[in-house]
């Protein structure tokens, strides 16, 4: 498998002497921005802070999206939002560190993971879902790089990045192709105006990808054939493969038929004959070495979250500084946070 590099840092993207934050290293960026590693000089904690360009070109519906998302979850296996604050030239997201890197990472330097480890992090990923589902949060962007690891030497997982995230009591339910290409359910790729697919099945159709990889070290529908087409052939011939489900099992590496019977109900076309989270939780190959109190602390840990939501004070404080950070009228940020559902999306 392989990864796009991170654009090249520059110097607009130090804290300039932060009064709290003090930049201690570069965790790399993406297409939005940069993350730098942190001390806390209040907490003497590392944090990961995530640096957004200011301005129409970079601050948008899905940047609010994840800050008001992220403050509703607070889970062990997710990473938790602690502040988020204005500089010149970005707005700046304080999140929690996590020091042991990506999954992708973890992953590629070993080849391909044991199906006991593989199974170790997917029941992690699967009771975080499952936990924001719950919320009423969908992620729509599951997958490797985007879960993170503890330290150590049994890390655990932390699942990062709600920039593409839904609320499915705050917003219209989901219509738009978003997330990445390896990662689509075939209803996110065949979707049209006006028909919302449920994204709650595209999310585990995506942790079903995740899945595969991290046992065979490659992504189920790409083939080697692909490197030498121009991109979009390639993606269009992936494409076609997803929409048939079309892919096998590497002879090579160590999937159990109970492992491959899970992916099989997980990688179904149709997302009303594909495998639901409860599916999912009573499947053999999820269930072995699982503690029979995990689902009990999940189902208290949602019920404490919906018991300490963000209040709208602290909603509107969020809006106030994504409108200053974005200059342009109230409507094109998105609909209120809180009443009627907002826009598409």
């Amino acid at each position: 498998m392989s990864a796009a590099p991170p654009p090249a840092g520059d110097g607009e993207f130090l804290l300039h002497d932060h009064v709290r934050y003090q930049q201690v290293g570069d965790l790399g960026g993406g297409a939005h921005g940069r993350v730098l590693l942190a001390h806390d000089n209040v907490t003497s904690q590392q944090v990961a802070l995530k640096f957004v360009k200011r301005g129409p070109d970079h601050i948008n519906k899905y940047v609010l999206r994840e800050i008001v998302n992220q403050l509703k979850l607070r889970h062990p296996h997710i990473i938790s939002l602690q502040e988020v604050f204005l500089t010149e030239r970005h707005l700046v997201l304080v999140m929690e560190y996590a020091s042991g890197g990506n999954l992708f990472q973890y992953v590629s330097q070993r080849g391909g993971l044991s199906e006991q480890d593989a199974r170790w992090f997917f029941q992690q990923l699967i009771i975080a879902l499952a936990y924001c589902h719950s919320m009423g949060v969908t992620n729509r962007d599951i997958k490797l790089e985007n879960t993170l690891l503890t330290g150590g030497a049994c890390p655990t997982i932390k699942l990062a990045d709600f920039g593409l995230s839904k609320d499915h009591d705050m917003h219209s339910a989901p219509t738009s192709r978003v997330g990445t290409p390896a990662y689509l359910a075939p209803e996110v790729i065949n979707n049209r105006p006006g028909r919302p697919y449920d994204a709650r099945k595209a999310d585990l159709w995506s942790a079903a990808i995740l899945l595969y990889c991290m046992v065979a070290n490659r992504y189920p529908f790409r083939r080697a054939t692909d490197d030498r087409l121009p991109y979009a052939e390639a993606m269009q011939a992936q494409f076609r493969r997803i929409l048939l489900a079309e892919y096998d099992f590497p002879p090579n590496k160590p999937f159990s038929d109970d492992l491959k019977d899970l992916i099989r109900h997980m990688l179904v076309v149709d997302p009303q004959q594909r495998f639901g989270m409860q599916d999912i939780f009573q499947h053999p190959w999820f269930c072995k070495d699982l503690h029979p109190e995990v689902l009990a602390f999940n189902d208290a840990m949602v019920k404490e979250s919906l018991a300490n939501l963000p209040s709208p004070e602290m909603l509107e404080e969020v809006r106030a500084i994504v409108e200053e950070a974005f200059p342009s009228p109230r409507s094109q940020v998105e609909a209120p946070l809180h009443g009627r559902p907002g826009n598409t999306g």
